[in-house]
């Protein structure tokens, strides 16, 4: 068979017959049409930061009075109101004091009484001249003295009565008691340095500070908005804005950051302070024509889109 075969192609060579191979068809191109877009380009910065309470939502409460804390009405975790009584100090004290100073009072006013009848009785006398000059001018000078006694016992009464009022110590704010540093039957002594007794903190007033490398900082923006995540929730994604920039920066190990506060907008009930926050922040926007990946083409002067 082999041998029929080379027979055969020799003697199609000697007849001059020439061989070709056919060239492959080549196969069609497949063009799509697609039509160009629009949408918005956002340019973002990434940082982290974590969720804070707001400066004026942390109360730390204490006693101005020195005594011994007679009761202790809150715990940890306790939501309290504005004005309810958070803890009392022994009143005993004060109300002596309180009773000492009415009495002192009492006694200026019998003292100051006299005196202003002596002195107008030396005035009547010496109208007729039963007494001298001078002994009108000790009856007055007397009489002067009394009330001046008497004004000076009344401030000491309103004084002692201001002390009583704080006695029941009050919370500021409502809000959730975050710490409790003493507790019943502790004895305070306010003349030294003001004991904090609770602290009193609104939950509800978070921000969240971001750290912004140097970097970026320079693209950050009053009123500019932001979007965060949290470890508990890192499917949910939080809306902020831009409320102020540290004018300072913050130096950690050689890295140059700055603190960029974030106003909370919407339903806060699921963040806690703390919280690590993972931040973008969009700080540019711009309407662009889109195609999809597929029509861009690569050249050696840079990529091209046919049109």
């Amino acid at each position: 068979m082999w041998t029929a075969a080379v027979i055969a192609l020799l003697v199609a060579a000697g007849l001059g017959v020439r061989f070709t191979l056919a060239p492959r068809p080549t196969p069609a191109t497949t063009q799509t049409w697609v039509a160009a877009g629009r949408r918005v380009a956002a340019k973002t910065v990434a940082a982290t930061g974590s969720v804070r309470l707001k400066p004026a939502s942390t109360v730390r409460i204490g006693s101005q009075l020195s005594g011994i804390v007679q009761q202790l009405n809150v715990t940890v975790g306790a939501h309290v109101n504005r004005g309810d009584v958070i803890a009392e100090i022994d009143a005993r004290p004060v109300r002596a004091k309180v009773a000492q100073a009415q009495a002192q009072v009492a006694r200026s006013q019998a003292l100051a009484l006299k005196a202003d009848a002596d002195a107008r009785r030396a005035t009547l006398l010496f109208a007729d001249g039963g007494v001298s000059a001078q002994h009108l001018d000790d009856a007055k000078s007397a009489a002067a003295l009394a009330e001046a006694s008497l004004t000076a016992s009344s401030r000491d009464l309103a004084a002692a009565a201001v002390d009583l009022n704080y006695v029941a110590i009050r919370a500021p704010i409502s809000g959730v008691v975050a710490s409790v540093a003493t507790q019943r039957g502790e004895t305070v002594a306010a003349a030294f340095a003001t004991r904090t007794f609770v602290t009193i903190i609104q939950p509800s007033a978070l921000e969240v500070v971001a750290f912004v490398d140097e970097a970026d900082i320079g693209d950050v923006r009053p009123g500019e908005t932001a979007e965060f995540t949290v470890e508990a929730w890192p499917d949910r994604a939080f809306a902020g804005t831009v409320e102020r920039i540290a004018p300072v920066a913050t130096v950690v190990s050689g890295v140059v950051n700055y603190e960029v506060a974030l106003r909370i907008d919407g339903d806060v009930s699921a963040l806690k302070p703390d919280m690590t926050a993972n931040v973008t922040l969009t700080t540019a926007r711009r309407t662009v024509v889109t195609v999809p990946a597929g029509a861009v083409r690569r050249t050696p002067n840079g990529a091209v889109v046919t049109v």
